[in-house]
């Protein structure tokens, strides 16, 4: 795989003018650094869905060949957060990011930057297990596919590999040919994140991936993220507080800031750190709060 840091300072056309921050960053909800590289760098990042600011001033950085878990209650700005990461938020009409993302040192949201370049370095798995009305086979394909791979021999060694990271493909060998429509839940998970990783992506994003899951499904998807981590960035969003603590190497805790007097409410970082820490340790009373139940 060739290596992302040039893709994006080449491939994006990061513009050398991209604008930086100007005044110094305000304290930050951080978590100590990590061994490994800073994967992503978001700076006051704040979300507007129109005129409504989903999320306000998000700082944090997201390391390499680590899982980071995005907990809080419903309507934080989490899954919003997530999808600044790979500009899928860009699909929404009005919607619009203040702030900076950086992916490996590069603006994401650079004037010049490709999203579609973006989307193929930083994958996406959804809540929703989404085959195409395809074959199981097909589906794995169509990334390889896209990006001009016509190669039947470099095909069919590409959808072995990726479903055999996928942990599906001993499951599934011998009926390639069978929809993709056809597989149980959390088949269709598996094989939506073998269809991710076909395109050999960098980051793998992945929103609730279990929420629709039974606990053997969840199981076998909890099992999977461990093994691929050595080879992938992962952020995950979850709204299973166990999850987070058996999957994740860091969690980062967003909740509501409501404002009385207009009535408006925004999704706010309120706590980040490593997950033993945030679970064990919390240092915001509002983190303590939610990860002991107190709070909903």
């Amino acid at each position: 795989m060739e290596h992302p840091e040039q893709e994006v300072a080449t491939g994006l056309q990061t513009p050398e003018t991209a604008a930086e921050p100007q005044a110094p960053p305000a304290p930050r909800p951080q978590a100590p650094s990590g061994t490994g590289n800073t994967v992503f760098d978001a700076e006051k990042v704040s979300c507007y869905y129109g005129s409504f600011r989903a999320v306000t001033d998000v700082s944090l950085n997201i390391y390499e060949n680590e899982i980071t878990a995005f907990i809080g209650p419903s309507g934080c700005g989490k899954t919003t957060v997530l999808r600044t990461l790979n500009r899928m938020n860009d699909l929404v009409v009005g919607a619009r990011v203040e702030g900076d993302v950086r992916y490996r040192g590069a603006s994401l949201y650079g004037r010049e930057v490709s999203p579609i370049a973006v989307r193929r370095r930083i994958g996406m798995v959804f809540q929703k297990p989404n085959p195409f009305p395809k074959s199981i086979y097909d589906n794995v394909a169509y990334g390889p596919r896209i990006n001009g791979e016509r190669n039947k021999k470099k095909l069919d060694e590409i959808v072995e590999h990726s479903l055999r990271q996928a942990v599906l493909w001993d499951e599934v060998k011998n009926r390639l040919k069978a929809s993709g429509l056809g597989l149980s839940g959390g088949q269709a998970q598996r094989l939506c994140i073998a269809r991710t990783l076909a395109v050999e992506p960098d980051v793998v994003l992945m929103d609730e991936p279990c929420s629709a899951l039974d606990p053997i499904a969840t199981a076998a998807i909890e099992d999977l993220m461990h093994a691929i981590k050595s080879q992938y960035t992962i952020v995950i969003v979850t709204h299973n507080m166990q999850q987070a603590t058996r999957v994740s190497d860091r969690t980062a805790f967003f909740s509501v800031l409501r404002n009385e007097e207009s009535d408006t409410r925004t999704g706010v970082l309120v706590e980040y750190g490593q997950t033993e820490q945030i679970f064990q340790d919390p240092q915001d009373s509002r983190t303590e709060a939610y990860v002991t139940g107190q709070m909903g």
